[in-house]
């Protein structure tokens, strides 16, 4: 499956975004679904992630209260609100073969999108 993010941008700090990744070759129905993100001169670092059935998600505590991830039949979605300086990065989408739940390890995806840039100003 291609992944391919999008919706990124400059946004000054409080403000919102709404990235979108989007799937060819394969159904997102079959692949757990991730957002990470990765700042300059940093490691790439999980920011959320939601089960195949959209049922289950679970956050990375800097980000907890406020990102939003969902899910429909084509496109995952992360719903970015009350931006800070430090959320800055880019962002890739990924999709793992894990049949339950939500992953949290890099290890567990499979496959990668080719990243969205957030700025945001202080």
């Amino acid at each position: 499956v291609q992944l391919q993010a999008s919706g990124g941008g400059l946004v000054q700090a409080g403000g919102s975004l709404r990235l979108s990744c989007a799937a060819s070759g394969r159904t997102l129905s079959d692949y757990g679904m991730g957002w990470f993100r990765q700042a300059p001169g940093k490691e790439r670092e999980f920011v959320a992630s939601i089960s195949r059935s959209g049922m289950n998600s679970y956050y990375a505590d800097s980000v907890k209260g406020r990102f939003g991830i969902s899910r429909d039949n084509s496109k995952m979605y992360l719903q970015m609100d009350s931006l800070k300086p430090e959320d800055a990065a880019v962002y890739y989408c990924a999709a793992g073969t894990f049949r339950v739940g939500v992953r949290s390890a890099k290890s567990a995806y499979d496959y990668w999108g080719q990243g969205t840039q957030v700025t945001v100003s202080s």
